[in-house]
């Protein structure tokens, strides 16, 4: 069975009722369900884990070393933050960064991530799904 760990940043704790026009209404519960579902159909389970400070992140990112995968959810850290960026070039596991949104289409800021290239690959702008596709990803080698 596979191992995943879904890490998600900043504000995402507040999915649902934070920018529904931008980020839509589900909650992170709610997408945190679904994967764990999904996964069990396609015989691996998931570790959730949410922080709004980046120690806690770059913590969770090292404690996932092990998994065979690792779904991350960066939001705004995505855009500066080399602590992240160094956490995921330190480890062996696989990342791939997902995004509700599809940051290209949004603020000029938001266009480039710091993460992106030491991650296995990125997924954005499908909602939820961002994350069904990234768990498919991990676990359809």
């Amino acid at each position: 069975m596979k191992h995943i760990a879904v890490i998600n940043g900043p504000n995402l704790n507040l999915l649902g009722a934070r920018e529904p026009d931008t980020y839509g209404r589900d909650t992170l519960d709610g997408i945190n369900a679904m994967l764990a579902e999904r996964a069990a159909a396609w015989g691996a389970a998931c570790d959730f884990f949410q922080s709004n400070s980046e120690g806690g992140l770059v913590s969770a990112i090292q404690r996932a070393a092990s998994c065979d995968g690792i779904i991350l959810n960066a939001a705004a850290y995505t855009h500066y933050s080399i602590a992240l960026r160094d956490a995921i070039a330190a480890i062996g596991a696989p990342v791939v960064e997902v995004h509700l949104s599809n940051t290209s289409a949004r603020e000029a800021f938001r266009h480039t991530s710091v993460i992106a290239p030491v991650c296995r690959g990125s997924i954005a702008g499908f909602g939820p799904t961002s994350y069904v596709l990234a768990l498919y990803a991990l676990t359809h080698p």
